[in-house]
């Protein structure tokens, strides 16, 4: 068994080729909601589990639920859970969203996330393994798939928060808003500060006003090529 390790003493992952494999998405992903300090989590397509499983190692107080359509991919994020001892905690669900509803639980999450596919079906090659292609393309949930789920689950003055592309930010921001999701906060995530962004982070409101702060960019390498201050920050080195 392949274990991928964080950081020296941090949360490991179980390393399986046929799930997405660990990426600085979902670790952005992350770090952005690391000041929200929810006391209840979900997480829409959770994969192997790094979102909740990062947010639970960080906050001893958090409770979380990840749903996951792919049975392969939810044994893992299991796996994963119990592996690092927050299998109390963190609850794994192998569900299709699109149809998942719980009545006990909507409106009740403090904060939901979702690292969702990016790229629309049919708008370039598909990934070999099905597994994959599932993860990045949208092949089981759309985009508005998923801000449907966010809306219902997100309890009213909740935050959902989402990392995607920024070719498709117009079509997010949309999707959000008329779902009942204000965004609030948008950051764009940049290889360096010359080039332009290859991710975005966005965090919405349910029921809040219009009105949007863009935040500093993120930048992943310094001048040299190196790791930039805040991503060394993230990865504890």
């Amino acid at each position: 068994m392949d274990i991928d390790l964080l950081w020296k003493d941090g949360p490991r992952l179980i390393r399986d080729p046929d799930v997405f494999t660990l990426g600085t998405d979902a670790v952005l992903l992350s770090h952005f909601i690391s000041e929200k300090r929810p006391g209840t989590l979900l997480d829409l397509g959770v994969g192997s589990g790094i979102i909740p499983l990062l947010a639970a190692w960080n906050d001893p107080e958090l409770t979380a639920v990840g749903v996951e359509i792919q049975t392969h991919a939810a044994e893992l994020a299991a796996r994963n859970m119990e592996l690092n001892g927050l299998s109390e905690r963190v609850k794994i669900v192998t569900a299709d969203m699109r149809e998942w509803r719980e009545p006990s639980l909507s409106g009740s999450f403090d904060l939901v996330v979702s690292n969702p596919p990016y790229f629309p079906a049919g708008s370039g090659r598909s990934a070999l393994n099905p597994r994959i292609a599932i993860a990045r393309e949208e092949l089981m949930c759309t985009l508005a798939d998923v801000c449907r789920a966010a809306a219902y689950y997100t309890r009213w003055g909740g935050s959902f928060c989402m990392v995607h592309r920024p070719e498709r930010l117009a079509e997010v921001m949309h999707l959000m808003s008329s779902s009942g999701l204000e965004p609030k906060r948008l950051r764009f995530v940049h290889s360096r500060l010359d080039a332009a962004p290859s991710l975005i982070l966005i965090d919405a409101k349910r029921g809040a006003s219009p009105g949007l702060s863009i935040l500093p960019p993120l930048k992943l390498y310094d001048e040299n090529g190196g790791e930039s201050e805040e991503v060394r920050k993230l990865y504890h080195r």
